[in-house]
């Protein structure tokens, strides 16, 4: 859990995400009808004590087999909170133990605070004042965020260290320039376009069928951002939590695209048939549409993918390569960005 409290379930080394997820709640007896309000993420442990999110683990995916495989005991899986409106809190927080989760969480999450804000925070916090704890940092800036490594971004300049989080529908950059100035701004998902992962690993140098150490491969993740209202702009994370940030974006035009049909979030589990998982028809609303249809006739419509890991594609190049010469293909399309209008600009 988000606190370091470790939850133990007995699963099959074959059972996938979705199983192990029922099987975790059902320990902790969180209702059927809140389990689809949290996900099973793949996490790093820093030598801090704190977690570095590697991915949050897909439908297709089988838990035990994830971690295991890595044969590192920093890695774990972490059950925490997987929507990003904070308005979906009040559902949460209508149930003891999904108000325990969150609680848990928000303990141990990211916000900005001043030291009165710290203070009336602590002082809930000893009065074990959950609900006031968590509507009090609802209000503070970077709640719900997430908080990735240090890394490098092209923007406003090539090589500028970055930190990123991601949280209410955006990618928030603080930036070190070159000139050691600090400058903070945010990328708004709905002025997305589209965006791409792709991992460039350099050319061996060395004796032929030599290959290229684990250290030399480059994850990156690129955006096409409307900057003004006639400008497009590409900017590229170089990160080794790429696919994560790309699961986020993904998430979170999930999220706007549900809110804007009328759907809603919530999973209604049905209970083991057959020894399989069975899930209700009612949580379809929360995929947003496979394809997308650009709005320019000019322009190649481009396919979003099934998969958030198969975006990612191998290229024996010495540099990374520009948006320009990857097919489209390899682009996630973005439908919150159909809606945009003036005043959104």
């Amino acid at each position: 859990l988000s606190n370091g409290q470790k939850v133990k379930v007995t699963i099959l080394t074959s059972d996938q995400t979705e199983d192990v997820l029922e099987a975790v709640a059902s320990k902790l007896d969180l209702p059927d009808d809140l389990v689809g309000y949290f996900s099973l993420f793949l996490v790093r442990e820093t030598k801090d004590g704190a977690f570095s999110f590697v991915r949050k683990l897909q439908e297709f995916e089988l838990p035990y087999v994830s971690v295991t495989s890595l044969h590192n005991p920093e890695f774990r899986i972490i059950l925490r909170k997987s929507y990003w409106d904070s308005s979906y809190d009040d559902d949460v927080m209508e149930h003891r133990v999904g108000l325990n989760l969150l609680y848990a969480q928000v303990r141990h999450g990211w916000i900005l605070v001043n030291k009165e804000q710290h203070r009336q925070l602590k002082s809930l916090q000893e009065k074990v004042s959950k609900k006031e704890f968590i509507r009090l940092a609802q209000t503070l800036k970077y709640y719900g965020y997430l908080k990735f490594d240090p890394c490098v971004t092209d923007f406003p300049e090539k090589g500028c260290h970055v930190v990123v989080s991601a949280g209410n529908n955006e990618l928030n950059f603080q930036v070190r320039l070159p000139s050691e100035q600090i400058k903070e701004g945010s990328f708004k998902v709905t002025r997305m376009r589209c965006w791409r992962v792709t991992s460039s690993v350099p050319m061996s140098n060395g004796p032929s069928g030599s290959s290229p150490g684990k250290s030399e491969v480059k994850l990156e993740l690129a955006f096409e951002y409307l900057m003004s209202k006639d400008r497009l702009q590409w900017v590229t994370i170089t990160s080794p939590q790429a696919i994560m940030l790309s699961i986020c974006l993904q998430s979170m035009v999930d999220e706007l695209m549900v809110k804007k049909s009328g759907g809603s979030i919530r999973k209604m589990f049905r209970r083991r048939v057959n020894g399989a998982l069975r899930r209700s028809d009612s949580q379809q609303a929360v995929k947003s549409p496979p394809l997308l249809d650009s709005p320019d006739a000019s322009r190649e419509p481009m396919a979003k993918l099934s998969s958030k890991l198969t975006s990612v594609s191998l290229r024996g190049i010495s540099h990374s390569s520009s948006a320009n010469d990857v097919g489209a293909n390899d682009f996630h399309g973005n439908y919150a960005f159909e809606g945009i209008g003036d005043e959104d600009l």
